[in-house]
């Protein structure tokens, strides 16, 4: 073989060789599960991750049914009715448009069980009570989460982010992961801090109660969620030359 044919040297350092998508596969596997998704150049896609539009509506609308039926009406029973019809419509939209009916469903089950409990106190106000276990639940296992050191947004933001499990190696990472666990813990929070006393006040309370819910629900979720993404971005490292730059998938 001539000098001619003989492959040209490159001119830089070769390029490192992406790894195999095992672990994309997972990343994806377990965001999906989480109910949280990313966008065309991996980052986080919040209102998707919230359930998209039909989500945020599913999310709310039985909740708003039904303090629009109560103050008509001032009947438990209808108000009830109401509202798991508004519940139940939607699951019927997914079937139409041959989508999952996985959170539809749930929110069937969901507002089922607050229709139950209402029913069975006779209290309007107590449709709202399976929402305050949930939330003082979810708070629970966050809080648990960080201070074993397997903090929940690691394990949520470290797979959409394609560092699997690595970022529990790096104590800044796990660090980072941390405070972006106790934001969500402080939003959930501050739920109950608003909702609670108004929940307290009885059917007084009752509109500001279902008001805040609607306000707190989904549009917080969704702020709290982008600002622990935010807070949890990976610096980029130093190699002693020069920075390198991280993938997008890691902003």
């Amino acid at each position: 073989m001539t000098s001619s044919q003989q492959p040209e040297p490159s001119s830089g350092p070769p390029r490192p060789e992406p790894e195999p998508s095992a672990m994309a596969g997972l990343a994806e596997g377990y965001a999906a599960k989480a109910g949280l998704h990313r966008t065309h150049d991996g980052r986080i896609d919040v209102l998707r991750s919230a359930g998209g539009i039909q989500g945020i509506a599913e999310s709310i609308l039985p909740g708003l049914v039904f303090l629009i039926a109560f103050t008509i009406t001032r009947d438990l029973t209808p108000s009830l009715v109401a509202a798991l019809a508004s519940a139940a419509v939607f699951t019927v939209v997914r079937l139409v448009q041959r989508r999952p009916l996985t959170q539809a469903l749930a929110g069937v089950v969901g507002v089922g069980i607050s229709a139950w409990l209402a029913n069975t106190t006779g209290k309007a106000e107590d449709f709202y009570l399976p929402g305050f276990i949930t939330n003082g639940a979810y708070i629970l296992a966050m809080v648990i989460s960080i201070f074993i050191k397997w903090p929940i947004a690691g394990l949520l933001f470290g797979f959409i982010r394609n560092e699997g499990l690595e970022w529990r190696k790096d104590a800044a990472r796990v660090k980072a992961y941390r405070l972006g666990t106790w934001i969500i813990v402080a939003v959930l929070v501050l739920r109950l801090v608003v909702q609670v006393p108004l929940y307290l006040m009885g059917e007084e309370g009752l509109a500001g109660l279902a008001t805040t819910r609607l306000i707190m629900g989904a549009p917080l979720y969704i702020l709290g969620v982008w600002i622990a993404w935010l807070v949890t971005r990976p610096v980029p490292a130093t190699n002693g030359t020069q920075p390198s730059n991280p993938s997008p998938s890691a902003t």
